[in-house]
């Protein structure tokens, strides 16, 4: 287990968002994962990130257990499990900065086509389509196996489907538990789920699972409209981050 205190204070904010972002505030997290590689190598954060996120998850998906939509899973899921095994086949390979290029722009543009369209805002729930939810749910599992960053595409393929406040955070609460449930097995094969790591995770739990409630108690606070206000804010600004710092880390 880690005991540096450098490293805490890095990992404690960095756990803090995401469990912000567990709890409905989907975004948050972005700065989470650069926190923690200003202390570790991102492979280890990453590593030792995956047990949080998995704790975290079941505070999400008992409190949201009973308001999510399983068709909009059914979706996406085939595409997602495709994205996962494509990080795990390429994992020695990717070219992370393009990735955030390729994420960052589809959410800016998926954000101000939401803003500057007229009529957009009260547009009627758009119809499931097969094939937006493959390549969306593809581009999320791969992000979350890579750089724990899934959350954009999935705020786009499932906010357009007009599911209420409750049901998007339960819907979103379930996709990604099933995600990080099934990346533990490309994670031990890759060597990055180490007693220290494990042990450096058990110890960031209280802070995981505080924080995740907190987010929790504030979702359920916010109005249905202003929610989803936020998180097409959320979803913009780190569709931004991830397009400059890719842009910047390619150039």
């Amino acid at each position: 287990m880690i005991t540096d205190p450098t490293f805490y204070a890095a990992a404690i904010p960095a756990v803090t968002l995401y469990g912000l972002s567990k709890g409905g505030f989907s975004g948050v997290a972005i700065l989470s994962m650069p926190l923690m590689s200003l202390v570790i190598s991102p492979v280890a954060a990453a590593a030792i990130i995956l047990p949080v996120l998995m704790v975290q998850d079941v505070v999400t998906v008992w409190s949201y257990r009973r308001t999510w939509d399983g068709r909009t899973l059914a979706y996406l899921a085939p595409g997602a499990l495709a994205g996962i095994a494509t990080g795990y086949a390429f994992a020695s390979v990717v070219a992370e900065p393009a990735i955030r290029v390729i994420v960052g722009l589809i959410a800016v543009i998926f954000c101000l086509d939401r803003w500057l369209r007229p009529g957009a805002a009260s547009a009627a729930p758009r119809p499931h389509n097969g094939f937006s939810a493959t390549l969306l749910g593809w581009i999320s599992g791969y992000t979350s196996f890579v750089i724990h960053v899934g959350g954009p595409p999935f705020n786009m393929y499932a906010m357009p489907r007009g599911l209420t406040r409750d049901v998007f955070v339960g819907t979103a609460a379930m996709f990604f538990a099933a995600i990080n449930l099934v990346k533990v097995a490309p994670f031990f094969a890759l060597g990055q789920l180490t007693p220290e790591n494990l042990g450096t995770a058990a110890a960031l739990f209280p802070v995981a699972i505080l924080s995740n409630m907190a987010g929790i108690w504030l979702v359920r606070r916010v109005p249905a409209a202003a929610f989803y206000s936020i998180i097409y804010a959320l979803t913009f600004v780190v569709g931004a981050v991830l397009l400059i710092g890719g842009v910047g880390a390619l150039l």
